[in-house]
């Protein structure tokens, strides 16, 4: 297994900046992790499709405060549309409705379904488990708006990538286990280099601690944040790795990358879904790292995966 080779150049110039002295996520503040993924975010923009119905929707959480939402749909789609719910990365501490843009845009595009980005709150300032109770506000009001916006809320997916694909993978299995919880009960999840187990070291995190986009230190240091106290790495919620029982979980498109720390424990999360039943189409990406969904501008063949994730969206939602 290698490096894509323009992925090996852009980790050359990523190492360049970091010899130079240029701090890593871990070693900022949460405010300046955050000027720095949205700055990065500007260098990394590509030609996503901009011929897209875009609504900014400022609602509100369950204790009063504003909770931001955006839905993409495909210019004249005709109602009603199936919808991706989308959760952005970030490690619970980074991340925005800006930065997964244009993720948001090739889905819409590509698969063809309206998009609802959830602009969830973040931690230190949000600890587990606000972000997912906003991922739950976020259903609700889809619930309740979705006829009136030519939405389709018994075709839904859940879906996003790294910690947005955990909150997806929780908010698919509350459906079942805790469905007072959940407005929505999705037809199939999207989980893209999801974390599934943040209460111990898998071999990869060790593996490709370093040097490959998303660093060990990193992942300690978003947990750290997100984390009200240790227990919390052991909740299913946090980890949902953890939880027993996952019968009756909707299907799962689950995308690996395979110089990922992340990678060990998406496998695992993959076979258990499939030991208990549970539909599983896997895309593995050998050459690539995490957070390649954003990486079209370094790697063009990165279109090809978002094409391959939106033909199997399309398929599950009909």
């Amino acid at each position: 297994m290698s490096l894509h080779p323009d992925l090996e150049a852009f980790l050359d110039l990523a190492q360049d900046g970091q010899d130079a002295g240029q701090p890593a996520l871990h070693q900022l503040t949460p405010a300046e992790a955050r000027a720095i993924f949205e700055q990065t975010t500007a260098q990394l923009r590509w030609n996503a499709p901009q011929d897209l119905d875009v609504l900014e929707v400022n609602t509100t959480a369950r204790d009063g405060a504003p909770l931001a939402l955006r839905l993409y749909r495909p210019a004249g789609a005709t109602a009603p549309m199936p919808v991706l719910v989308y959760f952005h990365g970030g490690g619970f501490v980074v991340g925005s409705l800006d930065s997964h843009d244009g993720v948001c845009r090739e889905f819409c595009r590509r698969t063809p379904c309206a998009v609802l980005s959830v602009g969830y709150r973040l931690a230190p300032e949000h600890r587990f488990p606000t972000a997912l109770e906003d991922g739950e506000d976020a259903l609700s009001w889809l619930a309740e708006q979705a006829l009136a916006l030519g939405l389709d809320a018994s075709r839904v997916a859940f879906g996003g990538d790294s910690a947005g694909a955990t909150l997806a993978t929780v908010l698919a299995l509350q459906a079942v286990v805790q469905p007072h919880t959940v407005a929505i009960a999705p037809k199939v999840q999207l989980l893209c280099y999801p974390v599934t187990d943040a209460s111990r070291t898998h071999d990869s995190r060790l593996l490709f601690s370093e040097g490959y986009l998303l660093e060990n230190d990193t992942l300690a240091w978003f947990y750290q944040h997100y984390a009200r106290s240790p227990e919390d790495l052991l909740d299913w919620r946090f980890s949902p790795l953890l939880a027993e029982d996952l019968r009756g979980v909707a299907p799962a498109i689950v995308l690996l990358a395979g110089f990922d720390p992340l990678l060990d424990e998406g496998q695992a999360y993959v076979d258990k879904l499939r030991a208990q039943g549970v539909s599983v189409e896997l895309e593995q990406c050998p050459g690539l790292t995490h957070d390649l969904l954003r990486l079209a501008s370094v790697m063009p063949d990165v279109l090809s995966v978002h094409e391959s994730l939106s033909r199997a969206l399309s398929r599950h939602l009909g």
